[in-house]
């Protein structure tokens, strides 16, 4: 089974956990389930503190869009689709950071986007649940062992807490 979404933001897949809702009309409403979701006002509290104690653009991304995010360009970003690249980041289980003269790393889906300084990936009992970000910055200034660790460890946290 594929559904695709009037936007083409959620592509629901054979396997993929879902949310169905029924309205009183009686309509049916399928909806991809996140567990991340579950977190959203939790990771959107965490975003703006990391964006206070860092200075960067800090997003939280589930599987598939941005969840929650703290900072300049934060409208821009949040519930869109991620990118095929942040994707694919995610699901080799490995920390990015930006290096100077590499290629970007897009955040969202679209040719102007904004580009990750930092993006770690959430993992909780050995799955990927989505990833931390921190945007790169509007002045040049790039990303540096200490953003990497913060959002490392905002990561690790999210991940624990969905163990639990």
């Amino acid at each position: 089974m594929l559904i695709n979404s009037c936007f083409g933001v959620n592509v629901i897949s054979g396997g993929d956990p879902l949310e169905i809702y029924t309205e009183k009309d009686g309509e049916v409403i399928f909806k991809k389930y996140s567990p991340m979701g579950e977190l959203s006002s939790f990771a959107e509290q965490i975003c703006e503190s990391m964006h206070k104690a860092a200075d960067y653009t800090a997003a939280v991304c589930d599987r598939d869009s941005v969840i929650a995010a703290a900072g300049q360009g934060r409208k821009e970003i949040l519930d869109r689709h991620i990118s095929s690249e942040l994707e694919q980041l995610m699901e080799a289980r490995r920390p990015y950071r930006a290096e100077p003269g590499a290629k970007a790393l897009p955040v969202t889906d679209g040719e102007d986007g904004p580009a990750a300084a930092v993006a770690v990936p959430i993992l909780s009992e050995g799955d990927v649940l989505g990833c931390v970000v921190f945007l790169e910055r509007p002045d040049g200034v790039k990303a540096g062992d200490t953003e990497l660790k913060l959002a490392t460890t905002v990561s690790g946290f999210l991940g624990k807490q969905m163990e639990s």
